[in-house]
């Protein structure tokens, strides 16, 4: 019998609260990084009416100025007027930040496995920062191994911020938020239930003053300068029977920090997989590369994609685990949810041969150090909005599929026939 389900998953656009606070993380990582590559950083910024907060713990040899960083990404977000309630030129900064704990730093420094081990090899050398566990997932339901409704949802967020900035639909403000809930039959997307946009905007468009017209106005636009487009490429598009919500409260004109407060680190969903897949609770942004809440979940994203690339499974999750000081992982746990073309055991094997899971090894195979240098400056900023897999507008280590070919190799020799 066949079963047909549900499932939603949201994004939001880069003038969310949450998401000004992640941004401009991680535009201090990218400043910090790009002066000194071996800068220990973790950066969290508040955001509320008129006033922006960095904190956290910060080691660095640079010298950067964080209150002009921060003015100048809330500008090029799109917060350049004081009648939203918050203004990159007038908006107040406070900078509160300490050091990283020595305690922490020797363990990253010098791993057990250097300290305790006696072990040369050139890998060993750096702990995780912390302890955790961290979870990857891939699947073959869109084109960049990601779920379809997380995809969608990202396509949408970004789509609403593009026709803001172009000019298209210029009544629109840097606040949004966008859910798409998708129709999938034994396990496959099938169609589209219901979409929904949340988008501030200016209380009248042109003449339009009445409240209800405003919000029939921004209706009819989001579906045509909004929506057609995004599914322009989508085998799966919505029909008759699909649902589009717009402002449902009536409207949306009081946003951004003025209307809710942020913080860094609390869209860790819209981060990753939109609720697809399991999450370690980690958050990324504001984190250089020794945290492995970051780069172990890029890690993890990298091994799921090229398992599924490979043809060797429709879906997989990896899982890691860490502890503070240790550079070897705790655990690893390789599931494809009966998907599998061989034994997870076979793909748990495969992977210990063919990956680098150590902090160092995952920095040093991303070259996650250097990367905001390499790219003019900004590299981890671009990926705290619209999510941090799946992008094609981005040429990110952990969405290659340079292994894929290897592990189809590897993995024939345990099938009765090659993999196709």
């Amino acid at each position: 019998m066949s079963r047909r389900y549900l499932f939603t998953s949201e994004s939001v656009t880069e003038g969310h609260p949450d998401k000004i606070c992640d941004q401009i993380s991680d535009t201090i990582l990218d400043a910090l990084l790009s002066q000194d590559p071996h800068s220990r950083v973790a950066a969290e910024v508040v955001v509320n009416t008129g006033l922006v907060l960095i904190t956290g713990e910060i080691t660095t040899k640079a010298n950067v100025n964080y209150v002009n960083i921060a003015r100048k990404k809330i500008a090029e977000i799109g917060y350049t007027d004081a009648v939203n309630g918050f203004c990159s030129n007038s908006c107040s900064v406070l900078v509160a930040l300490d050091e990283q704990s020595p305690d922490i730093a020797q363990g990253v420094n010098t791993a057990q496995e250097t300290r305790e081990q006696s072990s040369d090899e050139q890998f060993d050398k750096i702990g995780a920062g912390d302890q955790g566990i961290m979870f990857g997932f891939a699947c073959n339901e869109t084109p960049e191994f990601m779920p379809l409704p997380i995809s969608l949802a990202h396509r949408i967020a970004r789509r609403l911020a593009a026709v803001r900035k172009t000019g298209d639909l210029a009544y629109l403000r840097p606040d949004g938020k966008t859910q798409v809930t998708v129709v999938y039959e034994d396990g496959r997307p099938v169609g589209i239930d219901t979409i929904l946009i949340s988008t501030q905007h200016t209380p009248t468009i042109g003449e339009i003053t009445d409240e209800a017209a405003v919000q029939e106005k921004i209706k009819q636009d989001l579906w045509s300068a909004v929506v057609e487009p995004v599914f322009g490429d989508i085998t799966v598009k919505p029909d008759a029977e699909t649902r589009l919500l717009v402002n449902p409260t009536g409207k949306f004109v009081v946003g951004g920090p003025q209307g809710d407060s942020g913080l860094t680190g609390r869209k860790i969903i819209v981060d990753t997989y939109g609720g697809y897949s399991r999450h370690g609770g980690g958050a990324f942004s504001g984190k250089d590369p020794t945290k492995v809440d970051r780069s172990a979940a890029y890690a993890c994203r990298y091994v799921a994609k090229n398992i599924v690339a490979a043809g060797l499974a429709e879906k997989c999750e990896v899982q890691l685990s860490y502890a503070i000081g240790v550079a070897r992982p705790v655990s690893i746990l390789v599931d494809t949810f009966g998907t599998g073309k061989v034994d997870d055991d076979v793909l748990l094997e495969l992977v210990k041969q063919h990956f680098e899971l150590r902090p160092a090894g995952i920095i040093h195979a991303f070259n996650l150090r250097n990367l905001p240098s390499e790219r003019g400056g900004r590299f981890y900023q671009d990926v705290a909005a619209y999510g941090h897999f799946g992008r094609t507008d981005l040429d990110l280590p952990w969405e290659r599929t340079d292994k894929a070919d290897t592990l189809k190799a590897a993995a024939s020799k345990y099938l009765s026939t090659a993999i196709a």
